[in-house]
């Protein structure tokens, strides 16, 4: 079933000096694009899929250089010092740890965030109506989406008092974002939440065992580069554990998790590919207001809710985007 919401744009103008695409796009060369990414995401195709609908064709319309930590945050600094060597256009930068990097590597060159956090609390913009400096782009931020989780637990197991919540402190500016939402949301519904930190595979399977022996009620886990990266052992580890674990990310319901409620990653990073190209055409970063979701979506795996012997009751079913079975 679907229920689709709209996404929105704010509107902002700020002073900046001609960006380095606009001179290329003049001067007849192929614009160069940097990208920069901390491993696997979502957002990578959402964005690249914008690029092509857009007719930027690696190879032909547009050069790539392509830098990936592969899950390791520590690499993104000197990631970020490589791909300003090459002197591209504009720096596209997914995740916020990614564009951060990339601003310290540069004030000149124009970057777009892809579904960064919190750009403001990050210090990579000014406002997100005005952001100012060379980082503009596209926000996965959302407060409403972590109350909404736990607001669904709620609804799943009404008797509900504790729950645990999963979190990777590597990428420091999203996860304490989310860890701060989750604990005042959990707050205002009377629910008691148990901090597990987990930075590998071998923690995440330690943590799942402590858990089977003192279950909560529900587990959290986000939508993070570790979570993403290892989500098929999540759900393993959810099945075998029995618990209902819900998250921010679709990828994990995808993967055997029970349900998500999150922004629509994909619209948010096809949305920045829109960036680029204005950027390419003249367009000043700091002119360009940060877009924020309003698209989310409600997943929720039937399979796995069966396999764990949990009825998902109908008025959830109702407000569902997407239903695995």
């Amino acid at each position: 079933m679907t229920n689709r919401r709209t996404f929105v744009r704010g509107a902002g103008l700020a002073i900046l000096s001609v960006s380095l695409g606009a001179s290329a796009q003049r001067s007849g060369s192929v614009p160069r694009i940097g990208y920069l990414t901390p491993g696997a995401n979502p957002r990578e195709q959402g964005f690249w899929q914008g690029m092509r609908e857009l007719g930027y064709v690696e190879g032909k319309t547009i050069v790539v250089e392509r830098r990936s930590a592969e899950g390791d945050f520590s690499r993104l600094p000197g990631l970020a010092s490589e791909i300003v060597k090459t002197h591209p256009d504009v720096i596209v930068a997914i995740v916020s740890a990614s564009a951060i990097a990339a601003k310290q590597a540069t004030s000149t060159i124009p970057i777009v965030m892809v579904g960064a956090a919190d750009p403001v609390g990050a210090g990579l913009i000014g406002n997100l109506a005005h952001p100012g400096g060379n980082v503009t782009g596209t926000s996965s931020q959302s407060t409403a989406a972590v109350s909404k989780v736990l607001e669904l637990v709620r609804e799943l197991r009404p008797g509900a008092k504790r729950v645990a919540a999963l979190w990777d402190p590597v990428n420091a500016i999203s996860q304490q974002l989310r860890l701060g939402e989750t604990l005042l949301a959990a707050a205002r519904l009377n629910l008691l939440v148990r901090v597990v930190e987990v930075q590998t595979r071998e923690e995440l399977d330690r943590a799942f065992v402590a858990l089977r022996l003192e279950p909560p009620d529900a587990v959290l886990v986000s939508s993070d580069t570790f979570f993403l990266a290892n989500a098929q052992r999540v759900a393993e580890l959810a099945l075998a554990s029995r618990l209902p674990v819900l998250s921010t990310g679709r990828q994990l319901v995808e993967a055997g998790i029970l349900a998500a409620y999150g922004a629509d990653l994909n619209a948010v990073a096809l949305r920045a590919a829109s960036y680029v190209q204005r950027i390419l055409r003249g367009a000043k970063p700091g002119d360009l207001p940060v877009e924020q979701p309003t698209k989310f979506e409600l997943v929720i795996n039937l399979k796995t809710a069966r396999e764990i012997g949990l009825a998902i009751p109908q008025p959830v079913l109702a407000r569902a985007d997407e239903a695995i079975r």
